[in-house]
């Protein structure tokens, strides 16, 4: 499986996707107009390690919401994530059984390089 996570609204979702062109055979997956799935989710997380691997901090609801003030466990967030896409370090490229995470250049340049060898 070929998959990529994105938010279409995200302007480094956007280059990010530019680079990996071309992206034949991956499906996208905009995470705002077509919500994460809890399964889709759970794949993610074997893939990462982690709910956490795959949480944003970045997130504008992260402060809103006081979380930065609390002791998060992996249930919450898991429920986070599910309950509002911002909560997903994104892009997430999902290829066979590697997941490449967030928008660090390493990450991009492995998931790059992954994706077209």
């Amino acid at each position: 499986m070929k998959k990529i996570y994105y938010l279409e609204s995200c302007n480094t979702c956007q280059r990010i996707l530019k680079e990996l062109e071309p992206l034949d055979g991956v499906e996208l997956q905009e995470i705002k107009s077509k919500a994460i799935s809890p399964e889709q989710l759970e794949e993610m997380k074997n893939l990462a390690g982690s709910h956490e691997a795959l949480f944003s901090r970045r997130a504008m609801l992260f402060r809103q919401r006081g979380l930065h003030e609390k002791e998060l466990t992996e249930q919450d967030y898991k429920n986070l994530i599910l309950d509002h896409y911002t909560f997903l370090k994104r892009p997430v490229l999902v290829l066979d059984n590697q997941i490449f995470v967030g928008n660090s250049k390493k990450v991009v340049e492995a998931a790059k390089e992954a994706l077209h060898g």
